[in-house]
């Protein structure tokens, strides 16, 4: 599918999400729109049909309180009906708000603790890496989520072991759960960051799709490091209160887009 239509199916999915469950994390789901919608829609290797295809690229979504966006990307990709997303968050369903890969087809790993997924991520690149695989392995990070220690003891393994089969895109809304990071604890610079670990980076606007699979694609002829893409977005993306602490966990009473 081509990759602004995904996105537009995305927001669609996760807009009727909210209004039919009554909660959600629209802010955080809503910002890495546009990256799912490349990454699926472009980019990454999979079949929808055997999701656990050998060769297939993976994706682990380190950020698990977004998982709306990649349940929404999912459906539309072919890995379970866009019907199933109307029983988000109901009693029983596997579409709660972290992602629970026992459940949910197409998912890698379960995730919600933050600082936990680029590990994960970075032990499925190891893995490719000691089988000679070509399958890449891409996560999404929060840049409040790049307050926690993991993350880094991540990066520098990944550095250390040159695995340039690893891509982790850096959410950079500027924002955490209820405030901005200006007033928590800042994380810029973050490009230099993730440069002086090791890492080749680079850094787009997260919303443009031209720009993302341009890093993606040079980063991918990277060979002997890991990559960083810094998507500098928007929370709440579309949202009347995007950009703001209030767009992180809405009601449908919220829902109103500019």
């Amino acid at each position: 599918m081509e990759t602004t239509l995904l996105a537009e199916k995305i927001r669609e999915s996760i807009y009727l999400m909210i209004r039919e469950s009554g909660k959600g994390h629209a802010g955080a789901s809503l910002s890495i729109a546009d990256i799912l919608a490349v990454l699926y829609g472009s980019v990454m290797r999979y079949d929808p049909v055997t999701p656990e295809w050998d060769e297939r690229d993976r994706f682990v979504l380190s950020k698990g309180h977004a998982g709306m966006a990649v349940y929404a990307a999912l459906a539309h990709s072919g890995f379970f009906p866009v019907e199933e997303l109307d029983h988000f968050a109901e009693m029983g369903s596997p579409l709660m708000n972290h992602p629970d890969a026992k459940r949910i087809r197409g998912v890698e790993f379960s995730t919600g603790s933050l600082g936990h997924g680029l590990s994960i991520a970075t032990g499925k690149a190891y893995a490719a890496k000691m089988q000679h695989a070509s399958w890449r392995v891409y996560s999404i990070v929060g840049d409040a989520e790049c307050h926690e220690g993991q993350i880094w003891e991540a990066a520098m393994f990944a550095a250390h072991n040159r695995l340039g089969n690893l891509t982790c895109f850096v959410d950079n809304n500027g924002l955490g759960n209820d405030d901005y990071l200006s007033n928590t604890v800042m994380v810029e610079p973050l490009a230099e960051k993730w440069e002086s670990f090791g890492w080749a980076c680079r850094t787009v606007n997260g919303h443009d799709h031209e720009d993302l699979k341009q890093a993606c694609e040079e980063l991918a002829a990277v060979s002997d490091r890991p990559g960083c893409i810094i998507a500098n977005t928007v929370k709440g993306k579309g949202l009347a209160v995007q950009g703001t602490p209030q767009s992180h966990y809405i009601t449908p009473k919220e829902l109103e887009y500019v």
